[in-house]
């Protein structure tokens, strides 16, 4: 079992040993039993440890220790309404849509809000004063 105070890189190599030891029997195998040349044998488990190592930077957030549920960690995105919500309707966070709560009695369609809390699978949300600032995107999830 991986600690949860290890970093995401070592948890990565951790979950990867498995990939690399099927690999490296993969290879013996194929080069006693079906006689393939030793540098392909040996290229084998090299190529899929190179290919492990250059997907990490890909993968390294699913790797990485968070205790908070993933609609949590929307609070602070800002998103614009699809809808009218009186109070409540749907907005748009990124590329995702989001059934949410105004914490007013009505939000006007294509507001800027802002996500400040969640109750359950929905979002609570308000209406951003300064329409100039950007919208950011979610974070990632």
């Amino acid at each position: 079992m991986v600690s949860r105070s290890q970093s995401p890189f070592w948890r990565y190599i951790l979950f990867q040993i498995p990939g690399w030891i099927l690999a490296l029997v993969a290879a013996w195998w194929l080069q006693t039993s079906r006689s393939i040349p030793t540098w392909l044998a040996i290229g084998l488990p090299i190529c899929w440890f190179v290919k492990d190592m250059a997907l990490y930077p890909f993968l390294r957030n699913a790797y990485t220790n968070n205790d908070s549920l993933p609609i949590e960690r929307l609070i602070g995105s800002r998103g614009r309404a699809i809808e009218t919500l009186s109070p409540s309707g749907y907005i748009r966070i990124g590329t995702e849509l989001w059934r949410a709560e105004a914490d007013i009695e009505k939000v006007e369609r294509d507001a800027t809000v802002e996500v400040i809390g969640a109750k359950g699978m929905v979002l609570r949300i308000r209406t951003i004063r300064d329409a100039n600032e950007p919208v950011t995107p979610s974070k990632s999830v």
